[in-house]
């Protein structure tokens, strides 16, 4: 299923919302349509752009996008989230052609997910789970892989820089009549922030074949493998104290893909995907006769199988209906050893879901509207429903007028359902959920969005539960509601001036098991590690047909956090703003392109999360040769 983003020439080196572009989109209702029929709030980062841009991992590209805080331990590597519109963050489920990325329960680290190999990255805010089942409680993010496209062309990429920190690659794309194909292998490593145990490394091989047996039918196979390595000295509080600690991560991700044209106006998808992910972590003594070791090794898997048929009456009417299975379980073991005694445990769990949604969309004149429904039937917490219904106004001056509403859901995370030795889990949790609607108005190149989300049965943890209780809960409810604009324009015809600015106003509504004004959930505080504003304009230069030139900076206000470094434990406290201001350069000479960023410019040293450093000023050069046509 090819889709064909069509961008302003002027605009080429510029990440832009679809809303300006008017491309086709997919994640939004997994079958194409143009954006301007879409009531939802959607991005598209073009995979060309990121890599004119030297953006190479998916965290940094969702830097750009309005409503997504990116908040990450600082060095290379380090443990990096995502907040959407104010949610926690495992709500927005992260998807490779179709695969999820998530954890059992939505937790993702997007610390080791690059953009090697994408063709383009669709972002659509809002609850989503009606189409994607848990996890999708605010937002979806996927990432499509090219599809190569004319003669076989091969590349080369070697940048490197700061931190010795170093970026190599080889891929070759192309097409014959029938047949589209496109590979990737990378591999960064850096030394990372601080002089001892802080290097890292990460292998990422990816591939994708498509086939065009005849023009009813296609089938791809999209195959991803990564191997990452993490050393860090720091501990829970960012202080630099451990000579041995490490974190791995490794394995595959498979989708395979079949679409077939059953008759006029129908159509026929079917998917299967795998995740496998293997876990490491290990933390020896650092110095002879110190006591205290940790391991743990963890298998954790995700595997779906899927169908879904959509009808279409021309471009009016289109009707959809699917069901897919998906499975998902986890192995571990893990001990602790100290000199009192040593202390082993495991984790062998298995859960599955059923789910069933239906889709219409209706497109007569100026209005377009959508509305969807699913039931999810999980062997955990049982069944679950999900709706979401939404409406766009076109008026004559090309303005654009769209609202929607509807609910996600979260099933709870292994360990939450199942840990067992120092922490009890809870096999009753019921899934978070969340409702929220949306109104937007959209001219030309501004954009203008204001969301509002309510959460409840959030799951929370507490040290000290109940005699016999477990530790884990339903217990708090949160509200969180803002405003995203984004606005282009040009100056002059090689000058494009962007910005995008997002504000956003979280409040607890009902707090948590500890009550304390330190803790996590406090009745009538924000929720941690969400700005109240963020800003980021950006200006885009083309010096000559063959030198660009784009100059970014992002602001990011005041945010709510726990410091674990004020005794006795934890403190809640307010960080400062902090800004970082980037450039890149790009000068093309044919086979041969020269390119380069700068990264906090000014090496700002605000930190993101207490006690942890940020990467300072950060340089990388280099180039990229391409052979073939």
């Amino acid at each position: 299923m090819n889709v064909v983003v069509f961008v302003l020439a002027l605009t080429a080196q510029q990440p832009q919302d679809t809303i300006v572009l008017k491309p086709v989109v997919v994640t939004a209702t997994r079958i194409p349509v143009a954006a301007d029929a879409i009531a939802s709030a959607i991005t598209v980062l073009r995979g060309a752009d990121l890599q004119a841009r030297g953006i190479r991992t998916v965290a940094d590209a969702l830097r750009t996008v309005p409503g997504a805080a990116v908040v990450e331990t600082g060095s290379l590597g380090g443990q990096t989230a995502l907040f959407m519109r104010g949610g926690e963050s495992d709500y927005v489920k992260v998807l490779l052609d179709g695969v999820p990325l998530n954890q059992a329960g939505g937790g993702i680290d997007l610390a080791n997910l690059t953009t090697d190999n994408v063709d383009r990255i669709e972002i659509v805010r809002g609850p989503v789970s009606v189409l994607y089942g848990s996890d999708a409680m605010t937002g979806v993010v996927q990432i499509f892989t090219k599809t190569g496209q004319g003669p076989s062309r091969v590349g080369m990429d070697l940048h490197a820089g700061t931190y010795g920190t170093t970026d190599g690659a080889v891929d070759v794309a192309g097409s014959t009549q029938m047949l589209h194909y496109s590979a990737r292998l990378s591999r960064i490593a850096s030394d990372g922030l601080y002089s001892y145990n802080n290097q890292y490394r990460n292998a990422v091989a990816s591939a994708r074949v498509a086939v065009t047996p005849d023009a009813r039918s296609d089938v791809s196979v999209t195959y991803r493998y990564g191997d990452a390595l993490y050393h860090f000295p720091t501990n829970g509080q960012g202080a630099p104290v451990d000579s041995n600690q490490r974190s791995g991560e490794r394995g595959p991700t498979i989708s395979v893909a079949a679409n077939r044209s059953l008759s006029r106006g129908l159509d026929l998808r079917l998917l299967a995907t795998l995740r496998e992910a293997r876990l490491t972590f290990n933390d020896e003594p650092d110095s002879p006769g110190e006591d205290g070791t940790f391991w743990s090794h963890d298998y954790v898997r995700r595997a779906s199988t899927g169908a879904m048929i959509t009808w279409r009456a021309r471009e009016a009417v289109s009707l959809t209906g699917g069901i897919e299975y998906e499975d998902e379980r986890q192995r571990g073991t893990s001990e602790f050893s100290a000199s009192f005694g040593t202390f082993p445990d495991s984790i062998a769990v298995q859960r599955f879901t059923t789910g069933y949604f239906t889709q219409g969309l209706l497109r007569t004149g100026p209005l377009s509207l959508t509305l969807g429904a699913r039931l999810d039937d999980n062997s955990q917490f049982g069944t679950h429903s999900t709706y979401r219904a939404g409406a766009v106004y076109a008026l004559r001056d090309g303005t654009r007028l769209r609202t929607s509403a509807g609910t996600g859901f979260k099933e709870p995370t292994f360990f939450e359902n199942f840990a067992h030795g120092f922490v009890q889990g809870n096999p009753n949790l019921d899934p978070e959920r969340s409702l929220s609607w949306e109104l937007g108005v959209e001219h030309g190149a501004l954009t203008v969005t204001y969301f509002d989300q309510r959460f409840r049965d959030l799951i929370e943890f507490t040290f000290s539960p109940p005699p016999g209780e477990p530790n884990y809960f339903n217990v708090a409810g949160a509200r969180a509601n803002g405003i995203e604009a984004n606005a282009s324009t040009a100056i002059v015809r090689r000058v494009v001036v962007s910005a995008r600015y997002t504000f956003l106003h979280t409040r607890v509504e009902k707090g948590g098991l500890d009550g304390g004004p330190d803790g996590l959930f406090v009745a009538g505080r924000s929720l941690i590690r969400r700005p109240a504003h963020t800003l980021a304009p950006e200006i885009a230069v083309t010096l000559t047909e063959r030198a660009r030139v784009t100059l970014g900076a992002r602001w990011v206000g005041k945010r709510d956090d726990l410091d674990f470094r004020r005794p006795p434990g934890q403190e809640r406290v307010t960080l400062p703003p902090y800004a970082r201001v980037n450039l890149t350069a790009e000068y093309d000479l044919r086979r041969v392109v020269l390119s380069g960023r700068l990264d906090n410019a000014f090496n700002d040293q605000s930190q993101e999360i207490p006690g942890f450093r940020p990467r300072g000023r950060t340089i990388m050069l280099g180039g990229r040769v391409a052979f073939g046509r």
